[in-house]
């Protein structure tokens, strides 16, 4: 085994002095963007939510009902990745479900309902 001990001599890229962030080309922020293009995620709809204890959950059979939060007809949660991205109505599409996004969540409250 080669015990070549070479140090090299770190690079860095210019700082820009107005903002004091690396200075990049239009080449590499589209390049880094579209590296975030490939990331998957998982998008889901969440109709509402129930708490059921133990007991009652080991009893259910086909044809029980779980009474959710939610009236029928209101809009479901759109999540990606767990966190609520927006609302939309339940379709169907080639007798598929379908959500039409009706809302979009701003990023702000976004971050205000992770801390709630």
């Amino acid at each position: 085994m080669p015990t070549d001990n070479t140090i090299s001599q770190a690079e860095f890229s210019e700082m820009n002095q107005n903002t004091n962030q690396p200075t990049t080309d239009k080449g590499n922020m589209q390049k880094n963007l579209q590296m975030l293009f490939d990331i998957p995620v998982t998008v889901s709809a969440q109709l509402g939510q129930a708490q059921v204890k133990v007991s009652d959950l080991i009893n259910l059979n086909t044809g029980s009902v779980i009474e959710l939060n939610r009236l029928a007809g209101e809009s479901v949660d759109l999540m990606v990745n767990g966190v609520v991205v927006g609302k939309g109505d339940v379709v169907v599409v080639n007798d598929n479900f379908g959500i039409r996004i009706t809302e979009i969540i701003c990023s702000e409250d976004r971050v205000k309902n992770l801390s709630s």
